[in-house]
Parts: structure tokens; sequence; C-alpha cells
């Protein structure tokens, strides 16, 4: 009886499964070292955020120096060189990014490219 009763409360959490058919489905078979390409491809947005942000920092400093009278030798070259860090920083970050979004696009590519046209059908055996 309490063999019973386990199977019947064991049920009760099981989930209801439903399965919709798939018309077509494609497999790509991915390297490790591809893998960790791929991987890796998140943390690269960082540089872009990175760049756009001290891009606009830059900008705004730029901004201040060409509007403003600044007085201060001193103010007026500490402007002056977050001005250039803010930039130079900025377009490193930017070039390092698409350096790496293009690897990453890179790698997606060859793994598309491994995959036969659309109707050339290829032996899973390996016999012609």
């Amino acid at each position: 009886m309490s063999e019973n009763q386990y199977s019947t409360n064991e049920s009760q959490f099981l989930p209801e499964i439903r399965k919709g058919r798939v018309k077509t489905l494609t497999i790509h078979e991915v390297s490790e070292t591809e893998l960790n390409v791929l991987a890796q491809g998140s943390p690269n947005s960082i540089h872009l955020n990175f760049s756009i942000g001290l891009f606009t920092l830059a900008s705004s400093f730029l901004i201040s120096l060409l509007t403003t009278n600044i007085e201060s030798d001193r103010v007026f070259m500490i402007f002056v060189t977050v001005v250039t860090i803010g930039f130079i920083s900025s377009i490193i970050l930017f070039f390092l990014w698409i350096k790496d979004y293009k690897s990453i696009k890179k790698v997606v590519e060859e793994i598309r490219k491994r995959l036969p046209p659309e109707g050339e059908s290829k032996s899973i055996s390996g016999k012609t």
C-alpha cells in the first residue's frame, strides 16, 4: 500500500511534456577552441562600453575647452590631459572591440560553412 501511495505522489510532481514537431533540424559541430572563442564574446562588449563612455567624457571636456575661457593654467592643462587621454583610450578600446567582434563573427561563419548547401545530402555512413 505504501508503494502505491509513493507512485501516486511521485506522478503528481512529474512535469507535463509537450513536444511539437520540428520541420528541419540543423546541427553544427563545434570544436573546443571555437567554443572558447564564442564563450569569450560577451566580455568583449566591455571594450565598446568603455570606449563610448570615454569618448563622451572627452567630447564634453573638449566642448568645455572650446566654449569657456579658463584662467588657470593648471585647470587648462588638466582639461587638455583629460581630452587627450580620453580620445586616445576611446580609440584604442574601440579597435580592440572591433578585433574581437570580427574574430567571433569569423568563427561563426566557419562553423556555418561546414554545412552543405540546402538540397545537397551527405551520407551518414560514409559510403558514397
